[in-house]
Order: C-alpha cells, then structure tokens, then sequence
C-alpha cells in the first residue's frame, strides 16, 4: 500500500478549496488534513496537524501567503509548501521560493499534474508549473529606477489617475485584496507614505 501523504490547503476561495478537496479524494493516497483561509490559519493548521504537504494560496487575508511559507518554514522545516496561484509574474514567483515553498504551481494546472507535483514535492524535489520555468530564467529587465514590475506600473498608472482600489481592480480584473497589496509594494518601492505622495514621487520621475 502506498504511503498516505497528509494534505492541507490554505486559500480564501471556498470553490477552489471544495475542488481541490474532492480531488484529493480520488487519490487513496491523500489525506486532507485540514483547510485554512487565512495565512495566520494556515500557520495555526500547520501546528496543530503538521501536514506533509501544504496547498498555499499567496494572495490571502490577514497575512498573505509568501509570510506564512517563511513562518511555515522555519517551525516545520520538513513540511513541504507549494504555492498555488493565479499569477505569473516572476518577482510573486522568486518571494515564494525564497520564502521557502517547493513549488509553484498555477490555478489552471490539470487534476493529473496536481497529484504528480503533490507526489514529488513529497519526495523533497521541486515542482513547476511548465509556464513557471521560462519566467524565473528571463534576463533581468529593470524597467524603471525603483524596481517597479509592469502591473506595479499599471496600479502606478491608475493611482495618478485617480482611481480608488475598487476601480483599479475592476480595470485590471483582480481582486481588491490583490490591488492592496500592490499599493503597499508601490508604497514601500517609492519610500512613500502614502498614495499622494506616491503620485507625486510617480510624476516627478516620469513612471508613468
């Protein structure tokens, strides 16, 4: 009989948490041993069951999920993270590997390519989305002095314009969570305070 590998989830989507439980399911080598929908959660399933395998969302409330891979990490060492995520972008990708996940898988991955990277990610080895590769080898392309990455940009863009965040998430299809967290990257990038201060910051250097 094949060793039970002991599963959990972290995601804020309750559709996606239902799906990935009922394929887990139809694996008898699976075993959901918990769901989380906040990082803080997952950190506190992670303590109290300490899973072989955990399912991580990065964009979630509370603590987003490249902060509980680093807290995950470092009290449970053996426990093996993929990040499980809707974006692409290599600067999301590179922060949840440095934090420490084993893989990074996207949303659209297949049932058969889920179970296959669960299975190696429990045998210690990494485990990529195929798209994923391509992006983490690109040459290094600093498009402006502060590091921006081109949807940093775009947000950029829309804050001058003088959009709120519900605006900006509907003009670029994200979340408003999502669109929260690139402000405080803006934020933090620019050595700002705050979104005027940021438009000014934006305008004086021609960002946008």
């Amino acid at each position: 009989m094949s060793e039970i590998i002991r599963i959990a989830i972290a995601d804020d989507h309750d559709m996606l948490r239902k799906g990935i439980s009922a394929f887990l399911d139809t694996n008898p080598d699976f075993e959901l041993v918990g769901e989380a929908t906040t990082g803080i959660e997952a950190i506190e399933l992670c303590m109290a069951s300490q899973p072989d395998i955990v399912l991580m969302d990065l964009y979630m409330p509370e603590m987003d999920g490249v902060a509980a891979i680093k807290a995950i990490k470092k009290a449970f060492p053996n426990i093996q993270i993929i990040a499980l995520s809707s974006f692409s972008e290599r600067d999301l990708i590179q922060s949840a590997l440095e934090a420490g996940a084993n893989g990074y898988l996207l949303k659209n991955v297949s049932a058969g390519k889920l179970a296959e990277s669960i299975r190696i990610a429990h045998s210690g080895i990494a485990t990529m989305s195929p798209e994923i590769t391509p992006i983490l080898f690109q040459k290094d392309k600093a498009l402006n002095d502060f590091d921006l990455t081109k949807r940093e940009l775009e947000v950029l863009s829309l804050l001058v314009e003088g959009f709120a965040n519900a605006e900006i998430a509907y003009r670029l299809n994200i979340s408003k969570f999502t669109v929260k967290n690139h402000v405080s990257h803006i934020l933090m990038k620019l050595g700002v305070n705050g979104r005027t201060e940021a438009v000014r910051v934006a305008l004086k250097n021609n960002l946008v």
